[in-house]
């Protein structure tokens, strides 16, 4: 009996794994890899099987893999097999197969390339999580796109996946940005502002302020004298300057102190959400650190730490024994004082994350935090959590170009380029689509003047292009497009649609490896050479032809290419707009 799948990977590894057992030893182990070769003469797939089995065996890969030709089981889709270098199988569909994938893709739609895992994964990505205490800036854009476009292949893959943010809302940074925002709301209530240096200084603490004397009126207004008396001096200590600050402001200010708080955490937390939200990306859960806190997750951590034998005192304060689990130094924990740590609020955290029973927990972190790997992870063991279920992806920081020239990253206000601002130059599609061009953990350089322009150059202009043309190629044709999904595939035999049946062949598998490497940047790669090709295809074929047959197969060929156009962009949170 003839083996057939509409799965070209399935297909050829039923048929090599049927083959091998007819070659080898019965308890031979071995595993089938298709790779799919950079030329064309190669085949569609490639298997080094027969190298695999050649040290097992004590035998010529050649003679294995010769072997392995003559056991495949009869497939009318198979067209032929060759022999290639020291043992390589080559593997070559029929067109009549290939064909077929034009099909596939018109019945399956939006759900071409998408797999159906018997036993999918839950896994949670945590990306952004940017201190609520300012703007999102380019920095955390990139982020933000990588972690969106991670979490709908990982979606695509057949994956169960959660998307959460983690709103650090507790701890020292909030406190400095309530302070900042009530001297300024002092300042705007006429005290003689000495605003300290170290403070966030953005125009938008003003704003805050304002809309905090809008509430209060002068509710919370305190004598300047009464807030700098007795603190240490900016000049001898700008840390501690600041931290006086926070505790007198906590002082004279008693329960209105958590409304100021509150104040500053809302409009900044609302502003963050906006800005995603503006930006297409979507999280299923905000995580409140605070939560961890009042619910003294936290504390429960430190202790458990403790009670399993991994913290030490020394100078007041708690330390975790990170060395030795191959951290650079020990971390505290717990200060003198009795706070806890950043550190201390986050291995509470993971181990939250992990209680709620996802099978993978994947941390989007900026490159900067490398070091902060193995610390965490030292944690998670010495709780006896297993951290193969933690995975950090790291991501570089993006570089703004304009002219050639490196573009300043001050505002007006004095601090960075916001995602606003970026978003609103070149446009939420560049933006998303740049953002994810290079490895994740490679330094981006976006070219801003490449990212408004509509040329050939701009990547994503190009595909959107691809997209719209064929839109338009329809809207002349003047037909119902349900009507192409019947369409007989067999006049397609020009090398230009050779090409496209190949690219739309391997659609899945560029899903499928995106996922597992965490690499949108290949799926984004890949749509721009499928864009390629069909620019191509149209400047050498007519498709408004004479010959209907041939006509009805070069658009249904079209409207598979333009599925997977607009899949792919979707998947990079891009549209793909009709006309351009």
């Amino acid at each position: 009996m003839s083996i057939t799948s509409t799965d070209a990977r399935a297909l050829l590894t039923q048929l090599l794994e049927q083959a091998v057992r007819q070659v080898v030893p019965a308890d031979t182990t071995f595993a089938i890899t298709l790779e799919r070769p950079k030329l064309a003469q190669h085949g569609d797939f490639a298997c080094n099987v027969a190298l695999q089995l050649a040290k097992l065996l004590k035998a010529n890969p050649r003679q294995i893999a010769q072997e392995i030709i003559a056991a495949l089981p009869a497939s009318a889709d198979l067209e032929k097999t060759e022999l290639a270098g020291a043992g390589f199988i080559n593997l070559f569909l029929t067109t009549s197969y290939k064909q077929q994938v034009i099909q596939r893709v018109l019945h399956a739609g939006t759900r071409y390339g998408h797999h159906a895992l018997s036993a999918p994964q839950r896994i949670q990505i945590e990306f952004v999580s940017a201190n609520p205490t300012g703007p999102l800036h380019v920095g955390h854009g990139r982020g933000a796109a990588y972690g969106a476009s991670l979490a709908n292949l990982l979606s695509a893959a057949g994956h169960q996946v959660s998307r959460e943010y983690y709103v650090n809302d507790a701890g020292r940074q909030m406190d400095i940005l309530a302070l900042s925002t009530w001297l300024r709301y002092l300042g705007l209530l006429g005290e003689p502002v000495a605003f300290p240096p170290n403070a966030y200084q953005g125009d938008y603490v003003i704003e805050m302020a304002r809309q905090l004397q809008a509430k209060l009126q002068d509710r919370a207004h305190k004598p300047w004298a009464s807030v700098f008396e007795h603190i240490t001096p900016v000049e001898t200590d700008a840390e501690h300057h600041l931290d006086d600050l926070i505790q007198r402001a906590k002082q004279l200010l008693g329960d209105d102190y958590p409304i100021v708080h509150q104040h500053a955490l809302n409009i900044q937390l609302a502003d963050c959400q906006q800005d995603l939200a503006e930006f297409g990306v979507e999280f299923d859960q905000w995580f409140s650190e605070r939560a961890l806190y009042t619910s003294q997750q936290v504390a429960a951590a430190v202790a458990l730490l403790e009670q399993r034998g991994h913290l030490y005192r020394k100078d007041g304060a708690q330390w975790f024994r990170s060395t030795e689990f191959g951290d650079e130094k020990d971390r505290v924990v717990q200060r003198e004082n009795g706070q806890f740590t950043y550190f201390a609020s986050d291995i509470a955290y993971h181990l939250e994350k992990f209680k709620r029973g996802f099978d993978l927990v994947i941390d989007v972190w900026g490159a900067d935090h490398h070091g902060y790997i193995p610390r965490v992870k030292g944690a998670l063991q010495a709780l006896g959590e297993d951290t193969a279920r933690l995975e950090v992806a790291l991501v570089q920081f993006a570089i703004l170009y304009r002219n050639g020239v490196k573009a300043s990253m001050s505002t007006r206000s004095g601090e960075f380029v916001t995602l606003r601002e970026l978003r609103h130059e070149v446009g939420n599609d560049a933006a998303r689509f740049f953002y994810v061009l290079r490895k994740s953990d490679q330094h981006l350089d976006f070219d801003l003047d490449l990212a408004k322009s509509q040329s050939n150059e701009n990547p994503v202009y190009y595909i959107q292009y691809a997209h719209a043309r064929i839109c338009r190629v329809l809207e002349q044709w003047g037909g119902e497009t349900d009507s192409l999904h019947q369409s007989d595939p067999i006049p397609l035999h020009s090398a230009h649609e050779a090409v496209l049946l190949k690219s739309l062949l391997e659609y899945p598998d560029i899903l499928a490896a995106a996922a597992r490497d965490r690499a949108p940047h290949s799926l984004a790669f890949y749509l721009k050479d499928l864009a390629s090709d069909f620019h191509s295809y149209y400047n050498a074929e007519r498709f408004l032809i004479e010959d209907t047959a041939l006509q009805s197969a070069r658009l249904a060929l079209a409207l598979a290419v333009r599925q997977i156009l607009r899949n792919g962009l979707a998947l990079l949170g891009v549209s793909a707009p009709e006309k351009m």
